[in-house]
């Protein structure tokens, strides 16, 4: 797990052909505001988010985010766990984000 400036992120995110960004947030806030592309899946979850992202494929780069950067940590570790080789959080979460939105 690397953490990243959202600078750095969202650079390599965009540069990356390989890049998946995953929101680790609730509906509810992903409905307030998020950043274009990105798949949502809660980590509050549980066995949920575990099941969900262990459907994900493990060769791909992932720039994970949350509210602050917590979350988002948390679950580059759990992915680390299980066999993902590439995961960037982001420092500040999308509260400090300055970039694109919907």
């Amino acid at each position: 797990m690397t953490n990243l400036s959202q600078e750095q992120w969202w650079e390599k995110a965009q540069a990356d052909t390989n890049a998946v960004i995953l929101d680790v947030r609730t509906e509810e806030e992903v409905e307030e505001k998020a950043i274009p592309g990105s798949i949502n899946i809660d980590i509050y979850k549980g066995q949920g988010f575990l099941d969900e992202v262990g459907g994900l494929d493990k060769s791909k780069a992932y720039y994970v985010y949350c509210k602050a950067g917590g979350r988002s940590s948390q679950a580059c570790h759990l992915m680390e766990s299980l066999g993902f080789e590439e995961t960037h959080n982001l420092l500040g979460g999308i509260t400090e984000w300055e970039g694109p939105t919907v």
